[in-house]
């Protein structure tokens, strides 16, 4: 794959024969982003674990305590007074069959988390298909399936994110922004660690966290030392 000459001299930055420390890996992604744009901060974790099994499934969400940089659009599946709550806590879009309606017949997508009370699953799941591929589709292990959409809103307002396994077993999430910074990346870094760690499935053998890679929106990835990743080393 071709580079452009940016990418090229931020590359020359980064060692790819090494581990590096997390405060190290982060500093250095953050040296090298060279985009005009504030850059997001990406984690890519590769668990040892087959996520073909149900038993061995990685998923679930967390609050990052100095959010993730970006604006995070709403929408909620809610009526009556659970929809009056969602919107008083800042949700974009509340609806039920109207916003079905819309979803369905406008092709509307203008938001970036989707939330439902328990009782309006029933109608959320004529949109799995649409839902589904985007990974919007709302989840009780992701906390976006609950009778307290007001908290959710706020919590997804605040920088929570979703981690979820992919097909070959690697869990991708944003940590922030270049401009927040290597302190504060590595407090939203350990902390998604910390949830991953704890989600560690009982079905999972050998070591757990196989390799763990930094990168910034447009820069090459820095990877880090797996088993000096906060408690990773006792949970392998």
């Amino acid at each position: 794959m071709k580079h452009g000459k940016k990418y090229n001299e931020s590359a020359k930055l980064v060692d790819r024969a090494s581990l590096y420390d997390t405060d190290a890996a982060l500093e250095l992604a953050v040296k090298t982003a060279s985009a005009k744009f504030d850059e997001t901060v990406e984690v890519h974790i590769r668990l040892g674990v087959d996520s073909r099994h149900a038993d061995q499934q990685v998923r679930g969400a967390v609050v990052l305590p100095n959010g993730t940089g970006r604006t995070v659009r709403v929408a909620v599946f809610a009526k009556g007074a659970d929809a009056d709550a969602a919107a008083a806590a800042g949700a974009e879009v509340v609806g039920a069959e109207d916003l079905v309606a819309r979803i369905q017949g406008e092709g509307f997508m203008d938001f970036d988390v989707c939330i439902a009370t328990p009782n309006m699953m029933g109608l959320v799941g004529r949109l799995g298909k649409v839902l589904g591929p985007r990974g919007l589709m709302p989840s009780p292990k992701a906390g976006t399936v609950t009778p307290d959409v007001a908290k959710a809103v706020t919590e997804a307002k605040a920088g929570k994110i979703e981690y979820r396994l992919d097909k070959t077993n690697i869990i991708h999430c944003p940590i922030g922004k270049v401009s927040f910074g290597a302190e504060k990346l590595a407090e939203n870094f350990n902390t998604l660690l910390d949830a991953v760690i704890k989600a560690k499935p009982a079905a999972a053998k050998g070591q757990y966290i196989r390799s763990c890679v930094l990168a910034t929106t447009m820069g090459p990835g820095v990877r880090v030392n797996p088993n000096k990743i906060g408690t990773v080393t006792a949970e392998a």
